[in-house]
């Protein structure tokens, strides 16, 4: 899988980025609230705004304690390494962030091997672990250690992976003994879409994340929770590899805003998704489009038309970036910084390049 390409170089602040939810940036309100945050050491647990942060997601996720951590990517690869034993397995599935977008990761940090399952929009089933899982590894095979899951599923179109199916994705885990991870980046945009709460999609996970800088806004930051054992061992690798804080109140006072502002109304990203989603549906030159849940639309492009790349250039002279995937894949995200307006600007310019 290629690395997004949104068409050219630096980004202009008066561009509509639909390039990620990533792109987000911290409102005013938001800002403000960080001026008034308390703050203390954080290595020392001093942190009020931070401990409480903390507290809030443990409980939003059913689990026993919760630690707060610079990126999402790093509550994913301090996961794998406390799950994992050197030489181990992870089954996946085969688009997921650990396998194509964190450098490596597992196998560097962690020292594992991941197992990528060929899902369908990301999301395997209760029946493909089960096959998946190893037994009788004797000498020569690798251990499974950990099956994980992404909620929603990114590269399969913000996918929402059904409450039962992780349930028993979760379940056949356990029966063979096997540990359970959730990256959650994007968890709350399932909640919002689906109506289930997301300790009802963590409950069988031992460990689960979510991430303030996406949909939420904030600059910065991530929560993973899990029981107080795993999060004392969280705490420690954190500290082992440089994400300790000081006084990081003032980056989660902007996780508390957001938890109190920004999570009810995901529901208007994922209402303009879907409004895109239907604008490209219908171009003449656009093979596939792949279902749109929540707020992320991907599509394909007919051999006969541009590449993505050539359509990501061409949308970008109008003042708009998106993601070029691959030779022939798009990706479109919706967020609090782009609108209705800046929306039928996209689809005007995509009819344009596409037609």
């Amino acid at each position: 899988m290629a690395k997004l390409n949104d068409g050219g170089g630096s980004i202009p602040n008066d561009v509509a980025n639909f390039y990620s939810d990533t792109q987000t940036k911290p409102t005013r309100a938001m800002r403000e609230t960080v001026l008034e945050a308390a703050v203390g050491d954080e290595q020392k647990g001093e942190d009020p705004t931070t401990a409480a942060l903390c507290a809030r997601v443990a409980d939003l996720l059913g689990k026993e304690d919760a630690v707060f951590m610079p990126s999402g990517t790093m509550c994913n690869e301090i996961a794998l390494y406390i799950h994992c034993w050197r030489g181990d397995e992870i089954i996946c599935e085969r688009s997921s962030h650990i396998v194509n977008f964190e450098a490596g990761g597992p196998a560097a940090f962690a020292g594992a091997a991941t197992h990528p399952l060929d899902g369908e929009h990301g999301r395997f089933t209760a029946e493909q672990v089960r096959t998946a899982i190893r037994e009788d590894v004797g000498l020569h095979l690798p251990e499974t250690a950990l099956v994980s899951v992404e909620q929603t599923a990114n590269m399969g179109g913000g996918a929402i992976w059904p409450l039962a199916q992780l349930q028993a994705v979760a379940r056949t885990a356990k029966e063979a003994g096997v540990a359970t991870h959730m990256d959650g980046a994007r968890l709350f945009n399932a909640c919002v879409k689906s109506g289930v709460a997301a300790k009802d999609f963590a409950d069988g996970y031992d460990s689960v994340w979510v991430d303030f800088t996406k949909g939420l806004g904030c600059p910065l930051g991530a929560v993973l929770a899990g029981s107080k054992a795993f999060v004392q061992r969280a705490k420690r690798v954190k500290q082992m590899i440089g994400g300790g804080l000081r006084q990081s109140g003032f980056v989660t006072a902007a996780c508390h805003y957001a938890l109190d502002h920004h999570i009810d109304r995901l529901a208007e990203d994922h209402a303009l998704a879907a409004d895109i989603g239907r604008a490209v549906g219908q171009l003449p030159l656009v093979e596939t489009l792949l279902p749109v849940e929540t707020n992320i639309v991907i599509f394909d492009i007919a051999p006969e038309g541009p590449t993505a790349g050539e359509v990501a250039t061409q949308v970008r002279e109008e003042g708009l970036l998106i993601g070029a995937l691959d030779e022939r894949r798009i990706r479109v995200v919706t967020h609090l910084d782009v609108d209705a307006a800046a929306g039928e600007r996209l689809c005007n310019a995509l009819k344009g390049a596409l037609s």
